[in-house]
């Protein structure tokens, strides 16, 4: 499939690039965390968010509202599943990688989504996106054989376990975390119990 940067203006539609920030620290900080083979997901580490970059990005990036910074971390070259939140994330490459995004309105009434409507975009290392709430996005995939390394920030409280039953029906079904809906494949090894609704094939970069 065709790799767009997120410079390039098809992007436009799924977030913005970040300007007026200096990554430099952080990105330092994340050389010294896990690469795994498979994927890891951290949503709040501590010695990230003691950074003096955590308070510039509550303050100018969430307009004051309390945040978290953690990682997503490893080696894949495949989708798997698709989530939304309903909040912006940021994502700043610690290495180059690649987001494999879509958007909310594309999903069907029934909470399918068709994976030949995703589109592949670089991120390369040191630049940061917003992501918007309607921007359908799961973990990133190499943009090499040495794996990626990207920093999430998310509102305070997101991608955590959930403590009620959600039986709702509709939309409550995808509920997968806290503030995390999620659409997954069939073949993308998600745990037991996940909304099963990417119709079409499981997109290998």
């Amino acid at each position: 499939m065709k790799i767009y940067n997120v410079a390039d203006p098809e992007f436009k539609k799924y977030g913005q690039v970040l300007a007026g920030y200096d990554f430099t620290e952080i990105i330092e900080k994340m050389q010294e965390t896990p690469l795994p083979d498979d994927v890891i997901y951290e949503p709040s580490i501590a010695e990230l968010e003691a950074l003096p970059i955590y308070q510039q990005l509550s303050i100018q990036g969430y307009g004051e509202m309390p945040i978290q910074i953690g990682y997503c971390n490893g080696h894949n070259t495949k989708l798997n599943a698709v989530e939304y939140h309903r909040s912006s994330e940021i994502n700043i490459g610690a290495t180059d990688l690649i987001l494999l995004l879509g958007l909310e309105s594309d999903v069907e009434e029934d909470h399918t989504y068709d994976t030949a409507k995703i589109e592949a975009f670089l991120l390369p290392k040191g630049t940061a996106v917003e992501l918007y709430a309607t921007t359908l996005h799961y973990a990133p995939c190499n943009a090499d054989d040495g794996g990626f390394r990207d920093v999430i920030v998310l509102p305070k409280g997101t991608n955590y376990p959930l403590t009620g039953e959600h039986k709702a029906g509709g939309e409550d079904e995808l509920l997968a975390a806290t503030n995390k809906w999620l659409i997954g494949h069939a073949e993308g090894g998600l745990p037991e119990g996940s909304f099963i609704g990417l119709k079409g094939e499981n997109i290998t970069v």
